[in-house]
């Protein structure tokens, strides 16, 4: 609705109009709406540029991105992407029409003072897609490594928020107590990330857990076990 109401502020003004967004929202592992989203730039004549970072490899019938799992990917203009996280190299993309990139080359100033990616580190992207390309098995292994933490820490009586994806939050809500939390679990050998304000609003401090195909379910029931454990030791959950 926010979106709306700001495109139609400028309907009638002869300016570009470009919305930029996540197709998974990184900290609560969500997707967004693109759909409604790329209905509504056509609606109000507005360019759309998602940044794929946390869905390449993970969403889509050929991991493509959150783009193709909506089914839109003809409808958005720019892809934005790394290389950092299921790809496993270091740099970015970005992908979209000749002439929108060939602009950007020449006029972006983090591009323009940026070095080239190491050799190394293409020849490690190309590899990963074929990866991604010939296997996709890990894709499934990944999803159902996915679910059964997700059925696991639920079942607990965990509050996971909005999470659709690999990235499943768990939801504390007061810092201190998620810091502590967070030591815990580091001392029982699970790695997470403790999340609070300003990377979430006040009142949604979080651990932030994600998931990889190569996790083995042993692995996954530990996480589980272990957040229990601690869960129970901070009167979490019963």
């Amino acid at each position: 609705e926010d979106l709306e109401r700001l495109l139609s502020l400028s309907r009638d003004d002869d300016v570009g109009r470009l919305i930029v967004l996540d197709g998974v929202f990184s900290m609560l592992g969500d997707i967004a709406p693109l759909e409604e989203i790329t209905s509504l730039a056509e609606e109000y004549n507005a360019r759309v540029l998602v940044d794929e970072a946390h869905a390449v490899g993970v969403l889509g019938a050929h991991g493509r991105g959150a783009t193709e799992h909506c089914g839109v990917e003809d409808q958005v203009d720019l892809v934005l992407g790394t290389f950092s996280k299921s790809l496993a190299s270091i740099g970015g993309f970005l992908a979209g029409p000749e002439e929108v990139i060939h602009y950007i080359k020449h006029f972006s100033r983090p591009l323009i003072f940026s070095a080239s990616i190491p050799p190394a580190s293409v020849a490690t992207v190309i590899a990963a897609l074929e990866v991604l390309e010939a296997e996709p098995e890990r894709r499934k292994t990944l999803w159902e490594n996915t679910e059964r933490v997700r059925r696991g820490l639920t079942d607990l009586g965990f509050n996971l928020g909005p999470s659709q994806t690999p990235i499943i939050p768990v939801i504390i809500g007061d810092q201190e107590l998620t810091f502590r939390f967070w030591r815990m679990l580091t001392e029982e050998g699970i790695f997470a990330n403790p999340v609070t304000s300003p990377a979430v609003p006040p009142g949604m401090d979080l651990i932030r857990t994600s998931y990889m195909a190569t996790h083995t379910p042993a692995q996954i029931d530990r996480v589980v076990e272990t957040f229990e454990k601690v869960g129970k030791k901070l009167r979490l959950v019963a």
